[in-house]
């Protein structure tokens, strides 16, 4: 397995553990980026905790985002006191569409596969329009335009 192998299988490994944390039978956007958010030596992720977002903002972010979905359509969830999902070890997780598309937007920042990095990645899921991923940053106070400024500068240094 190539390094980029091993990086893109371990964030999307992770993204998939968060999946499951969710209770999730897809693996979302929002998971990926967790999933960069935890792979400690990347540039991606320095990139996140640059701005201020590391694994735990991004959850609260997410969280939030979670709360003021609901609250669009009236639903409030502190007046449920829901619970947290419960995690399924054994649930199959499939790729869901936001991350597929977040993913195919990365390997086109990249020139050849060998060369796609976790930055790419990032650059794939913050370039999404709508969603949860660009809601939640945005409830997070994220510059998405910077934020993506500064992924693109990691990428042209080809750091991992």
């Amino acid at each position: 397995m190539s390094a980029i192998d091993h990086y893109i299988n371990e964030i999307l490994t992770h993204g998939l553990e968060e999946a499951r944390e969710d209770g999730s039978a897809a693996i979302e956007a929002h998971h990926v980026l967790m999933g960069i958010a935890a792979r400690q030596d990347t540039v991606a992720r320095a990139v996140l905790v640059a701005a201020g977002l590391d694994r735990a903002s991004i959850r609260a972010a997410l969280d939030r985002e979670f709360e003021h979905s609901l609250s669009t359509v009236g639903v409030s969830a502190a007046a449920f006191g829901l619970p947290r999902p419960s995690p399924d070890p054994d649930r199959k997780v499939s790729m869901g569409a936001s991350a597929r598309l977040a993913l195919e937007r990365g390997f086109a920042h990249a020139a050849r596969k060998r060369d796609l990095r976790p930055v790419h990645l990032l650059l794939g899921l913050l370039e999404a329009e709508v969603g949860t991923v660009p809601r939640a940053l945005g409830l997070a106070g994220a510059d998405r335009s910077d934020l993506a400024r500064r992924a693109r500068e990691a990428a042209a240094d080809e750091g991992w």
